[in-house]
């Protein structure tokens, strides 16, 4: 192993998967923040987020791992990583602000022969703007972690991209050293390919959202089932087993979002054709507020006081976030209702108006409907027969069907699921 000390700057999400995905491949690990208090979370290993596997990958290479506060620990490193998450606002725009504070900071506590990586996503011609560390040592790399996932990610990439001044030249050779431990294809070009690189990925997973979404709403009306269909559109070699067609609540989460406002920035003003992109958030707009209609359909419209409960607030399972969360936007609809939730991990007070509930069970006792808005792993060990027994109607939305709909329907639910007719009584 050669011996090469790996800082990455910004503990978010993004910095703390990474710090520990560097440490499990045998380098000697910094990571950096600010935030004193965050540092001493980190030191005490109480995470800040919530992450599959983190904790224990952790526990393994902690022994390769300091976390510090102190900017000049980092003239100690020979590659730096920028690598907190970029904020985005309520439209999905990024705030690269608190980005540029931290690379000032770093860059001035940066040994003279070391390397700056940004590995936060930024949008293309960032990079080549900064004149703060000359071009030779200054990279670009993506990043393509997923909420849930991230750990996985960035042990076992799929391959690494580069963005560098000029792809013709070899990368130093401490960096590809540090990028072939993970075993993994090194793709190598200009800044700005690599920078719109991780925009194309995301707007390909949109495309293949936007697909599945159009396509199981058919379903449901025509009565047709999308995941009949899908294992057909796995075995076609022009798709793909691996491609993304599970339907969804919209786009949540805020990246690809961002994604699409990026290159609906870069074309403003230019002769360049974004309708398809405008589509694309229409349909997630539309597709966000699918348990919202069937919920008001099929019993506010005619009983406004019913008790709600809903399981799931953030925007996706094994995640802390609830950036553009589904569950956030049907409860906006619920603010003058009786209303339950319940989140594993998010705490019921980000939803003021509602009871917290500690438990699946307590949520749903008395209930009207339940609505499973996340597709948590511990909410598919919900029986059917217990929620019969404690609710008081019998409305089951699940639109990940994370619940047999067929023992429901025997259960006297009416059960709705994306991509398929309702079952039950209507």
């Amino acid at each position: 192993m050669v011996d090469i000390f790996v800082g990455l700057a910004g503990m978010t999400h993004l910095g703390i998967n990474s710090a520990a995905a560097v440490a499990a491949r045998g380098f000697a690990v910094l990571g950096y923040d600010a935030d004193v208090a965050l540092i001493e979370q980190l030191r005490a290993l109480r995470l800040p987020v919530a992450e599959p596997g983190l904790r224990e990958l952790l526990d393994e290479h902690v022994g390769r791992i300091h976390f510090s506060a102190d900017a000049a620990v980092l003239r100690r490193c020979d590659i730096v990583y920028i690598a907190a998450d970029v904020p985005t606002d309520d439209d999905a725009k990024s705030d690269l602000a608190p980005i540029r504070a931290l690379i000032g900071q770093v860059a001035a506590n940066l040994r003279e022969d070391a390397l700056l990586v940004i590995l936060s996503q930024v949008p293309p011609g960032f990079t080549r703007m900064l004149s703060i560390v000359p071009p030779e040592r200054l990279l670009y790399q993506v990043e393509t972690l997923i909420f849930g996932r991230a750990v996985e990610r960035a042990l076992h990439p799929e391959r690494v991209i580069v963005g560098c001044a000029d792809p013709s030249k070899p990368l130093p050779l401490r960096y590809r050293a540090l990028l072939e431990a993970f075993g993994c294809p090194i793709l190598v070009m200009r800044y700005e390919s690599a920078e719109l690189a991780k925009i194309s990925i995301n707007f390909c997973l949109v495309a293949s959202i936007s697909v599945a979404n159009t396509l199981a709403e058919v379903s449901e009306v025509i009565g047709a089932d999308w995941f009949d269909i899908v294992p057909a559109l796995r075995l076609d070699r022009r798709i793909g087993q691996h491609a993304y067609l599970n339907p969804g609540l919209g786009i949540a989460g805020g990246n690809l979002e961002r994604d699409l406002r990026t290159v609906l920035g870069l074309a403003d003003g230019k002769s360049i054709d974004v309708s398809i992109v405008k589509a694309w958030m229409a349909n997630s707009a539309h597709r966000k507020d699918w348990c919202w209609h069937v919920l008001n359909e099929r019993l506010l419209a005619r009983r406004p006081m019913a008790r709600i409960a809903v399981l799931g607030l953030a925007y996706k399972e094994n995640t802390h976030s609830t950036k553009n969360s589904p569950a956030l936007a049907l409860l906006a609809h619920l603010a003058d209702k009786d209303v339950c939730v319940h989140d594993p991990v998010i705490p019921a007070s980000v939803v003021p108006f509602a009871k917290g509930c500690a438990d699946p069970m307590s949520c749903a006792e008395g209930a009207d409907a339940v609505v499973i808005a996340t597709p948590w792993p511990q909410y598919r060990a919900v029986a059917i027969a217990d929620l019969a027994q404690v609710m008081r109607g019998r409305l089951l939305i699940d639109p990940f069907r994370l619940l047999d709909g067929h023992k429901a329907v025997i259960a006297g639910f009416e059960y709705h699921a994306l991509g398929m007719p309702a079952l039950g009584r209507r």
